[in-house]
């Protein structure tokens, strides 16, 4: 358990429990894209933190706030890699924070912590992707220190 502290407020960054998961879905579905891609249906997110929490290299994070409502969460994945002479990565995917604590600092806070995270697994670089049409999250990420440095590409299985 580790706790942030802005200002007044006290947040506090637990590995995310089974019991979270609809917590967890009902933030990742909170905005344009997610209210398009996310489910009603709990089994198949059920069925993934099942995996995800079983995965050494994977940490899931719910962020509660001082009343122990989850107002965040993101999930780190460490990944091995031949390429950079053996770096591993940090990939930093799923990040929400709820729409009651956006422009509190959290999503600040929380990265620095999860860059902290990362180097003690040692990550020697971290990296995420987010949506082309997520402009406001493009802005965050930058004044970050992240750089749009590749061309990410999906394709349906």
């Amino acid at each position: 358990m580790h706790t942030l502290t802005l200002g007044t407020r006290t947040f506090t960054i637990l590995r995310a429990q089974a019991q979270d998961v609809p917590q967890l879905v009902v933030l990742l579905a909170d905005d344009v894209l997610g209210r398009e891609r996310e489910s009603a249906d709990l089994a198949p997110y059920e069925q993934a933190f099942e995996r995800i929490d079983r995965d050494e290299n994977q940490l899931l994070i719910a962020v509660r706030d001082e009343t122990e409502q989850i107002v965040a969460t993101m999930q780190l994945t460490l990944l091995p890699s031949l390429s950079r002479g053996g770096a591993t990565r940090l990939q930093i995917e799923a990040v929400r924070v709820a729409a009651s604590t956006r422009g509190s600092g959290l999503g600040t806070a929380l990265f620095e912590w999860a860059h902290q995270w990362g180097r003690e697994h040692g990550a020697q670089l971290a990296q995420l992707t987010t949506d082309a049409a997520r402009t406001d999250a493009q802005r965050f990420y930058d004044g970050l220190g992240y750089a749009p440095s590749h061309v990410g590409l999906k394709r349906p299985l």
